[in-house]
């Protein structure tokens, strides 16, 4: 064997051993999942994102099923269901320094969906904590 090939070879294998992994967790449930997402997000409360609503030059990025969605969301809200959000959302917001609100139902899908947008390079997203329910329940104005 030739020396070059012999110098692949090891620098191959020093590669492969010395290369970092993909971290796997074993058994996290969704709920952790969200529960990791929060700790690296800003959440807002539905006060403060009405607030906002008021104020203007915000976008609320609504991240349920469209068919939740059509049953009533946040007047002006755009719709990208989270299952799709990383595929849409460079196309209907390419301003990554957009002041952005994220909703779900509850909480939870917005807080995964929040993360995903941070890491994506959206400088100004927050998470909108109780969801469309806690909009609703305080009487905000729904379309």
């Amino acid at each position: 064997m030739k020396r070059r090939d012999l110098t692949l070879i090891v620098a191959l294998i020093i590669g492969v051993a010395f290369s970092a992994p993909l971290a796997f967790a074993e058994d996290m449930t969704a709920k952790d999942l969200v529960e990791e997402a929060r700790e690296r997000i800003v959440t807002i409360s539905v006060a403060d994102a009405k607030a906002m609503f008021d104020k203007g030059g915000v976008l609320f990025l609504d991240v349920r099923t469209e068919k939740e969605y059509k049953k009533g969301h946040i007047p002006g809200a755009m719709n990208i269901p989270r299952g799709l959000l990383e595929f849409r959302i460079a196309k209907m917001i390419p301003d990554r320094n957009a002041s952005i609100v994220v909703y779900c139902r509850i909480g939870a899908r917005s807080s995964l969906a929040t993360y995903t947008l941070v890491r994506m390079g959206y400088r100004n997203v927050k998470n909108m904590d109780g969801g469309w329910r806690a909009w609703a329940k305080a009487g905000y104005p729904v379309e």
